[in-house]
């Protein structure tokens, strides 16, 4: 073992997740991500890290769980997450897997941050959606309290104002003492939020 390799392996790792998994690009994303996260003085691992031999595989119910158990062992080998938060499938909601991701790593107890590309409050996003999908439109909610002001066609209502996504989402990265980063350069959204969560885990082993 050299000591690059060494100086390497003492540095914290970081867990890569999101809808970048499912992009046309996607492997020459995370080895951008990756060469950011070298240089805030951590190790980034994309979920493709954990996957070999997963490609020869046919699509179907054993691959799929192959896939979701090799994530959670490399999440559990990880000592912090960053999560995509930009909507999926033109939907105003992020990945699920993702938001599962980020529970389970929260229910972990390490530190989370988010990043997006998409600036508008998840409201905003919901009611672009309605618009586009359905035709139809947010309305002033007629019974105060709960998490938000208006609702949809549907009688729901829609929360977590003033925040990018699903307060559970967002609320549990904050708990976390991680941030969102948010520009229209991915990854310069990613970079805001990786320093920050950098730095959160250099203040952690500090403390330890």
């Amino acid at each position: 073992m050299n000591a690059n390799t060494a100086q390497t392996m003492l540095k914290p790792k970081v867990y890569l997740a999101g809808d970048l998994v499912f992009r046309p690009n996607a492997y020459a994303i995370f080895e951008e991500l990756k060469a950011i996260c070298r240089e805030v003085g951590v190790v980034g691992m994309a979920p493709f890290d954990g996957q070999e031999g997963v490609e020869e595989m046919q699509p179907g119910i054993a691959t799929s769980l192959m896939i979701a158990t090799l994530d959670k062992k490399l999440m559990d080998v990880c000592d912090a997450g960053i999560f995509c938060l930009d909507p999926f499938r033109r939907a105003p909601d992020m990945d699920p897997g993702t938001a599962v991701e980020l529970g389970y790593m929260c229910a972990q107890g390490k530190p989370l941050a988010g990043f997006t590309v998409d600036r508008r409050t998840y409201p905003q996003k919901v009611q672009t959606y309605r618009r586009d999908a359905w035709a139809d439109t947010l309305t002033p909610r007629t019974i105060k309290g709960g998490s938000g002001s208006m609702e949809d066609a549907d009688g729901l209502i829609v929360h977590s104002e003033g925040m990018v996504q699903n307060v559970m989402v967002e609320g549990f990265i904050q708990m976390s003492g991680g941030i969102v980063g948010i520009d229209a350069s991915l990854h310069k959204a990613f970079r805001i939020a990786i320093t920050a969560l950098a730095l959160e885990l250099a203040k952690r082993s500090m403390q330890t």
